[in-house]
């Protein structure tokens, strides 16, 4: 399941030609409301898809589908499994070049040593027993294999509480957290890297009071209508205006100043 909007669709769009229900659990592509979360999600996926080329990829979670459809551009074969029957349903008409299988991620329906790669983006934080989800990407990958995980950063995303704002998240991270969760797991880290704003994105911010993140949750929680200025800045953002920077670089940004965490880790 996919989505970092803890309000889902503050507007009610109709969700045009497709089969999904936005509840604020998954994002849905095509919807000028969701596009900046949209946004936020395709930039990962564009950014590592390349890691995948030619490879058998498991996506653990694929919510719409949208993503595994595109690393199935490259991949050898991509395999899809998610809890949602209606998502299965959706993927396996919509997009053919994945492999749709119903299952929980807490017991992966398939055998040991099956994949390359692991993908799971934005989905870590909805599940209940998260050591026991990367035991099972453990267990599916081949030796050298890699786990690439993204999930919503604690710090920024639910400042100052001890509870995840958005109602279907149940554990969120940040990057400690999530550096040793992968390696209790067994996994050796390759790398964690921060999901931030670019230039276009903090002209944005500056429009809208310091945060468009916060301005469309504002008129999502007071059930109130979109400014059109508001609206107009949502729908024009690109997986360009998000910066993807590695924690280790000398020069980049602190990691706990960042929106999404982005992990990458080798079963040895």
């Amino acid at each position: 399941m996919k989505s970092t909007n803890p309000a889902g669709d503050p507007t009610g769009t109709p969700l045009s030609d497709s089969t999904l229900t936005l509840t604020g659990e998954r994002t849905i592509p095509g919807l000028d409301v969701e596009n900046y979360w949209f946004r936020r999600h395709e930039v990962v996926y564009q950014q590592l898809a390349p890691r995948c080329r030619g490879l058998e990829v498991l996506e653990a979670g694929f919510g719409e589908g949208y993503g595994a459809d595109l690393i199935a551009g490259v991949a050898q074969r991509v395999i899809g499994v998610d809890y949602d029957d209606a998502a299965v349903a959706h993927v396996r008409a919509r997009y053919p070049r994945v492999e749709a299988v119903q299952g929980n991620l807490a017991e992966l329906p398939l055998p040991d040593a099956a994949v390359d790669v692991v993908v799971n983006f934005q989905v870590i934080e909805h599940l209940w027993d998260q050591g026991q989800f990367i035991a099972e990407c453990a267990r599916v990958l081949r030796p050298g294999g890699l786990l690439m995980i993204s999930t919503p950063n604690r710090i920024t995303f639910s400042p100052g509480r001890d509870t995840p704002i958005n109602p279907f998240h149940t554990r969120e991270l940040n990057a400690a957290e999530l550096t040793e969760l992968l390696l209790e797991g067994g996994f050796v880290m390759d790398g964690m890297y921060g999901v931030f704003h670019g230039p276009a994105l903090a002209e944005m911010d500056a429009r809208h009071g310091g945060s468009i993140i916060d301005a469309q949750i504002a008129r999502a929680v007071a059930d109130a209508p979109w400014p059109p200025e508001l609206l107009a800045d949502v729908a024009a953002v690109t997986s360009d205006d998000f910066d993807i920077v590695n924690a280790a670089d000398r020069d980049s940004p602190d990691i706990d100043d960042s929106l999404d965490l982005v992990a990458i880790a080798v079963r040895p």
